[in-house]
This record gives C-alpha cells, sequence and structure tokens, in this order.
C-alpha cells in the first residue's frame, strides 16, 4: 500500500486566510488531512482578524478524492462490529465538512484542479465555488465503486442543482470539466486563475460588516429548512441583532454622509 502524509498551510493575505491543502503525490483526503484541514479552518474562524477564508489544492488537484483504501478499512471495521451508524456523526471529515459549512465566515472554494468525492463534498460545503477553466473532473464518482457520496453529497447537491438533475448526476457517477460544472450551476464561476479570482471575490467580502454576512449565510441555509413562517421570523430577529452591531450602524452612517450610489 502506498503512503503519503498530507500537510495543510495557511497565509494570510490581510483579513483572508488562504489554505492550501496537499497530498502528494495523488492528492487524496485522509483521517489526517481532514483533521489539519479542519484545524486550519477553526484557527481562522477564531481569529478576529480573519474575515474571509479561501480553500484551494496543489499540483493541478484541488482534492482528488477521498483515499478508497482508507474507506475499505472503514468498512472492514463496521462488519466486524466495531462501528455504529452514529459514529459516523462525528470524526475527521464529517467535523471539517461542518465546520466549513457552519463557519460564520465566508468561505471560498478555489477549485484548481480534479476535485472528485469528497473533495467535491468539500467544495460543496463552501459559500462560493470558482473552478478553474483547464479543471477536467469536478464531480461524485462514488457509485461507480458500490458507494455513493457519504460527506454530505447527497443532501448539498439537490438543494443546489434540484432533485432531478442531482439524482442523475450521483447514481450515475458523474463527472464534468469546469464549464460542465459551471453550465450544470455546480459553481458560480470558471476563470482562468481560480485562486487569484477568488481572493478577488474575498478582498470584496472582507469589506462587508462582518455581522451581516454572518446573519445572511444563517438565514439562507435555513431557508431550505424552515418554514416561511419561520424563515421570516429568524430573518427580524436576526436584522434586530445585526442593528445591534456598532460595524453595521457606522457603515449606514458613512454611507448617509457620504451620498454614495449604494449600486457601487
Amino acid at each position: 500500500m502506498e503512503s503519503w502524509m498530507a500537510e495543510v498551510s495557511t497565509e494570510t493575505r490581510g483579513p483572508v486566510c488562504l489554505v492550501r491543502y496537499a497530498n502528494p503525490p495523488r492528492h487524496y483526503m485522509t483521517a489526517e488531512g481532514a483533521g489539519l484541514m479542519l484545524a486550519a479552518v477553526q484557527a481562522a474562524v477564531a481569529d478576529p482578524a480573519i474575515r474571509v477564508l479561501v480553500l484551494t489544492g496543489t499540483e493541478d488537484v484541488f482534492v482528488r478524492h477521498y483515499d478508497v483504501a482508507e474507506i475499505a478499512a472503514i468498512g472492514e471495521a463496521v462488519q466486524a462490529g466495531q462501528l455504529k451508524p452514529e459514529d459516523f456523526e462525528r470524526g475527521g471529515f464529517a467535523d471539517m465538512i461542518r465546520a466549513v459549512f457552519e463557519s460564520p465566515k465566508p468561505v471560498i472554494a478555489a477549485i484548481n484542479g480534479v476535485c472528485m468525492g469528497g473533495g467535491f463534498e468539500l467544495a460543496l460545503a463552501c459559500d462560493l465555488r470558482i473552478a478553474g477553466n483547464q479543471v477536467p473532473l469536478i464531480g461524485l464518482p462514488e457509485t461507480r465503486i458500490g458507494i455513493f457520496p457519504g460527506g454530505g453529497g447527497t443532501q448539498r447537491l439537490p438543494r443546489m442543482i434540484g432533485e432531478a438533475r442531482a439524482l442523475e448526476f450521483i447514481l450515475r457517477g458523474q463527472t464534468v470539466d469546469a464549464e460542465g460544472a459551471l453550465t450544470l450551476g455546480l459553481v458560480n464561476a470558471v476563470a482562468a486563475d481560480p485562486v487569484s479570482d477568488a481572493l478577488k471575490i474575498a478582498a470584496e467580502l472582507s469589506a462587508r460588516g462582518a455581522e451581516g454576512l454572518a446573519h445572511a449565510k444563517r438565514l439562507v441555509r435555513g431557508a431550505l429548512t424552515w418554514g416561511l413562517e419561520d424563515g421570516t421570523r429568524e430573518e427580524q430577529h436576526g436584522f434586530h441583532a445585526v442593528l445591534k452591531s456598532e460595524s453595521a450602524m457606522a457603515a449606514m452612517k458613512d454611507f448617509l454622509a457620504t451620498g454614495e450610489d449604494i449600486t457601487r
């Protein structure tokens, strides 16, 4: 069996934290790698100086997919009765995906290369996805090896592209290139340099009120599960909370003082 060592590096660019995953030569996600990513994400979320996170990979790979050898070993533990269903609710990969998805700060996936399986599930947990225009493979091919997306893919993809398209995509284990992903709505944009474009968007978002962005994220996500009455109530409570923020009041007063056009 091949062995390799995952590495996660972080680079601070003003209020933006660029988190880069590497696990050469194949750049699989592993339990070790997920733990390192979790630690990096948690540190960035806890740092008040960081306003936006950008996640990317190395060597033309975002994350190829989760290490199948690790999944097979987990399967042997399941068959031996050593793991229960609830054990899958927590753990390195599940906790890492949850930390990305629940981050109050915006998280952008700069998909610099191959992004499949658990790698794409990580991208799906982000708020925005920018793919490089030369990326050849984005998707969820798990059914090709007898399993299915187990890191949130079956739940997040239908919310993104609808049930019918998600069913076909997942059941057939489809992968597409960057332009195909854009056509399906899997990514928000395609760029020659996805990291550069993601950093530009991150810089834009970092200039916005942190409280407003955090409430907006929480409410938009909740809209997919709350009823309309509950959702609007949550929105009203959130609006009340953000108006208690000194930064929000300062931003509005500055806008009124300058007389600028809000659309610019």
